[in-house]
């Protein structure tokens, strides 16, 4: 024989979870006269095949058909007017949840003008706060029959949301802000991606109480990652990667590996790439040259892919030479750099 439940209730914090169904399993057998007991941050959302029937503030509440007016009529077709009746109950935490965690998994990509690359790689984290809204909208969009629905299942969806209008503000942004303006706005950022967010999170049944950033900067991003991501043709890697070799030399004098952090970044990459090719272009200050024997000019040092224009042979072939020993060339990090004596050498066979 079934078991009838008199009362109706959910003695937990919900500290984790915004939804808890009763019960769980199957259906509860209730009757006039039953009382729901609701907690001081809770709401419960009376449902009977797929409807919500009314939605219960904190308190105890007597099951009448005076405060689920539809009661009467659904009784009436399935029992003949006569109780027991089945229905569930779903207890909707209405407190806030504070202090969720966000993150940028892969940088953001923002115009940069006049600076370096002219773009930038921002990474970001910081934290935000929601709490329902509107508990029967929250409980038939999204949490349907499930018996418990805690903040794993939906923290996931919330943070993508977040970054998607972030990255949308971010970039609207930077169509007149360079990456340094941008970073001293971040309270203006979180709130204009408060802003942004509220209607998405309305639609859920969800109110979105804060957003704030805790840090907003350059990727560490390294020349080859940038590579690897299609951001990057071979003359600005070869520049980066130039730029990487000078910059870890004078951090790391005892040669340590590793490419320089914030280069992937633009943040005045221009200057840096302009101050350390002046010795490796044509007539460089200070430098001698050679006429090849085609005319060309041999600079002091050069990188593979300027070594290649004098040869005219592909980089690839360069790289060949140098890693068969053919052509001598100094490594500095990850790249190689040519002097003019060693290139001539090779010429000479």
């Amino acid at each position: 024989m079934a078991r009838i439940f008199d009362v109706v209730e959910y003695p937990s914090e919900m500290t984790d979870e915004l939804v808890h169904r009763f019960p769980e399993q199957g259906i509860a057998d209730l009757r006039l006269g039953s009382q729901v007991i609701v907690r001081e941050s809770q709401n419960a959302v009376f449902m009977r095949d797929g409807h919500a029937l009314d939605v219960f503030g904190p308190g105890r509440h007597t099951i009448t058909t005076a405060n689920i007016p539809l009661l009467t009529q659904l009784i009436g077709k399935a029992f003949n007017d006569r109780t027991p009746f089945t229905a569930e109950v779903y207890f909707v935490s209405m407190r806030e949840f504070p202090d969720r965690k966000w993150g940028t998994p892969q940088p953001i990509l923002v115009r940069n003008p006049g600076m370096g690359l002219g773009v930038a790689l921002l990474q970001g984290f910081g934290t935000y706060s929601f709490q329902v809204k509107d508990a029967q909208q929250f409980v038939t969009q999204i949490v349907g029959a499930q018996g418990t629905y805690r903040m794993s299942d939906i923290e996931n969806r919330l943070r993508t949301m977040l970054l998607s209008k972030l990255q949308d503000l971010l970039g609207e942004i930077g169509a007149t802000k360079s990456v340094a303006e941008m970073i001293g706005l971040i309270e203006e950022i979180g709130a204009g991606v408060r802003a942004k967010a509220q209607d998405d999170f309305a639609a859920l049944g969800l109110l979105l109480k804060s957003f704030y950033i805790g840090s907003l900067k350059p990727s560490d991003k390294s020349a080859e990652e940038l590579r690897a991501m299609g951001m990057l043709d071979m003359a600005t890697y070869t520049q980066l990667q130039a730029a990487d070799a000078l910059r870890d030399a004078a951090q790391n004098p005892s040669g340590g590996a590793g490419l320089t952090a914030g280069i992937g970044a633009g943040v005045g990459l221009g200057n840096v790439i302009s101050q350390s090719l002046q010795g490796m272009t044509a007539g460089g200050q200070g430098g001698q040259t050679t006429p090849a024997s085609g005319g060309a000019v041999i600079p002091s040092v050069m990188t593979p892919t300027e070594a290649a224009q004098i040869l005219k042979v592909s980089e690839e072939d360069v790289v060949a030479a140098i890693q068969s020993g053919e052509l001598k060339a100094k490594k500095i990090g990850n790249a190689y750099r040519i002097s003019k004596e060693a290139l001539e050498e090779f010429l000479k066979g």
